[in-house]
């Protein structure tokens, strides 16, 4: 079991940037995929990011590749999420998921899931 708690959202201005950071409970952090999705109003939660146990690879859906950057600091028990040049299509609530699989990056079976942090980007 692992338990996830996001913070680092907030409201920026269109082109800004904001670091989103994902702390997890438990002694088995450095054992899991961890991914960032997000949800906008009225539309289906997508997946954004995602980083294998070691840090060394990651995956990103396209729109937001070369802007956003996942890493993790496993002596932390952190996953971060930094978001750069924004878009007012970024605005929605930002999750922190987790999965065992340590080395698979796609973007299902994600069993564990924080609640959520608000990032708006206004144009």
């Amino acid at each position: 079991q692992v338990q996830l708690v996001e913070s680092g959202g907030g409201l920026v201005q269109a082109g800004g940037s904001l670091r989103l950071s994902c702390v997890a409970s438990g002694r088995t952090f450095s054992s899991y995929t961890m991914g960032w999705f997000r949800q906008a109003p009225g539309k289906e939660r997508e997946f954004v990011a995602s980083i294998n146990r070691s840090g060394g690879s990651t995956y990103y859906r396209v729109s937001v590749k070369g802007r956003f950057t996942i890493s993790r600091d496993n002596a932390k028990n952190t996953v971060y999420l930094q978001m750069n040049s924004l878009k007012s299509e970024d605005t929605a609530v930002y999750f922190c998921a987790a999965k065992p699989s340590g080395y698979d990056l796609g973007p299902v079976d994600f069993g564990f899931w924080g609640q959520g942090t608000q990032v708006t980007v206004s144009s």
